[in-house]
């Protein structure tokens, strides 16, 4: 009988074992893939290609009893070689192999050249061929900077005093109601995918007064644009005893600042790869709705079409202004229309056109939305009854107003759009690793 005790040592390294320091002349085992093979004639360099990057192994037919032509691109393999210090190759090393024993092969030659720096092929073809653009290392990269992304999220708001919690994504009503829900059939019962955490964050600030959560939510939405998806990942937190919707703002900002330092010190290798320019989050300015379409109409000549709602050319004229006029790339949109917010959202004292929320815009794209939520049960109970909705349609979501809950309020970023204006892609199916849209399911 064999009993497990943990980890297995083995003698394969890794690279980052390599990095601190103590194997150059020693002989050391290597596994990965096979990224390349760049047959010099005399040489031949042999391209792995691990999770922390690329490693040049040398091969030489003298010392290497392995047949390279035997050796097939994305095999994988285990190498044995001596490492030498090669301030040329990828990390300032490279393996002079030994020997190579492969551990698997494809059936099939590659139908895109993942192993190029940049591949030359549309959208379209990277999507259908997922399994295989991923493996690019400049793809890659950009999921490597978004796991950064989560990680900032949740490391600082856990210094803050927040709980992480893991709600339900089938649900009976969705947090935001319409139309947009993809319905399914529960045990001959009627249900939904949930469109956002609302309903579930709340009850928990009830409990452990500041949570947050990162999760898929879901949107049956019809669009077909470069900004929209129908999954996408919510980096969302709730907080009690708050004075105001401004404490939400501030603990985003202080939650943007951590994350680019976090990713400038963590993840530097993707970032130079990828030529971003992290940007600047010393401050964020706040701008009224109303006052974000009086400027841009002034500054830039254009009409205010629509009074209720912010239409994606004036998300980003509101970028442009904020970017020329303060140099940030950053901006708060507040109190937006109350008739285009949920019934949850709390109106403004001195305007109930108005309420207490507001929306980030990042490069001219809304990236976040949030604001203070109406915690008094009977307030609630009013604002439901003007829109026409029936309490008893979500009568477990107001048990936790009825029995008492503390002034309160969050927000949800959009992780796929935080990545696509973060390294400056067009389309935000670039920075979701399998998309989900209006045509895609697959793969």
């Amino acid at each position: 009988m064999e009993f497990m005790d943990g980890v297995k040592k083995k003698d394969i390294v890794e690279i980052q074992d390599i990095l601190d320091g103590g194997q150059t002349g020693k002989t050391v085992k290597l596994r990965g893939a096979v990224h390349t093979i760049r047959d010099m004639g005399e040489v031949a360099f042999v391209i792995l290609r691990k999770a922390q990057g690329l490693v040049q192994c040398v091969y030489e037919e003298e010392h290497c009893p392995f047949p390279l032509k035997e050796l097939k691109e994305e095999s994988a393999v285990e190498v044995t070689g001596m490492v030498s210090l090669e301030e040329r190759a990828p990390h300032g090393f490279e393996i002079r192999l030994n020997d190579i024993h492969v551990l698997s092969e494809p059936a099939e030659v590659l139908p895109i050249a993942v192993s190029k720096y940049k591949m030359n092929t549309s959208l379209e073809a990277k999507l259908a061929m997922r399994p295989i653009s991923l493996r690019n290392i400049r793809e890659r990269a950009k999921f490597k900077i978004q796991e950064g992304i989560v990680r900032g999220f949740r490391e600082f708001l856990t210094s803050q005093g927040f709980t992480e919690v893991h709600t339900p994504k089938i649900v009976a009503r969705g947090a935001e109601g319409g139309s947009n829900v993809f319905k399914l059939d529960y045990f001959n019962k009627k249900a939904e995918l949930g469109q956002s955490p609302q309903f579930y964050k709340q009850t928990m600030v009830g409990i452990y007064d500041r949570v947050f959560e990162t999760a898929p939510v879901f949107r049956a939405e019809k669009h077909n644009t470069t900004r929209h998806l129908n999954e996408y990942i919510s980096l969302d937190f709730e907080m009690g005893y708050i004075d105001g919707f401004e404490d939400i703002m501030a603990m985003e900002t202080g939650v943007l600042k951590y994350t680019m330092g976090f990713l400038e010190k963590e993840y530097k290798e993707e970032l130079d790869m990828l030529e971003v320019v992290l940007p600047k989050v010393c401050k964020i300015p706040a701008v009224r709705f109303d006052k974000a379409k009086e400027l841009v109409a002034e500054k830039y000549n254009r009409k205010i079409r629509n009074p209720y709602d912010l239409e994606p050319e004036e998300e980003i004229l509101i970028g442009r202004y904020f970017k020329e006029e303060y140099d940030s790339d950053f901006v708060f949109v507040t109190h937006y229309p109350t008739k285009k917010r949920p019934f949850y959202a709390m109106d403004d004292p001195e305007d109930a056109r108005f309420t207490l929320s507001f929306d980030l815009l990042f490069k001219g794209l809304e990236v976040t939305t949030g604001g203070q939520r109406i915690h008094d049960y009977n307030e609630i109970l009013k604002k439901m009854e003007t829109r026409g909705m029936d309490p008893a349609d979500i009568e477990s979501y107001l048990m936790i107003f009825k029995y008492g809950m503390p002034p309160h309020g969050g927000l949800g970023i959009g992780l796929e759009r935080l990545t696509m204006r973060l390294l400056d892609e067009q389309n935000v199916r670039e920075t979701s690793l399998f998309p989900r849209d209006v045509t895609r399911l697959e793969p």
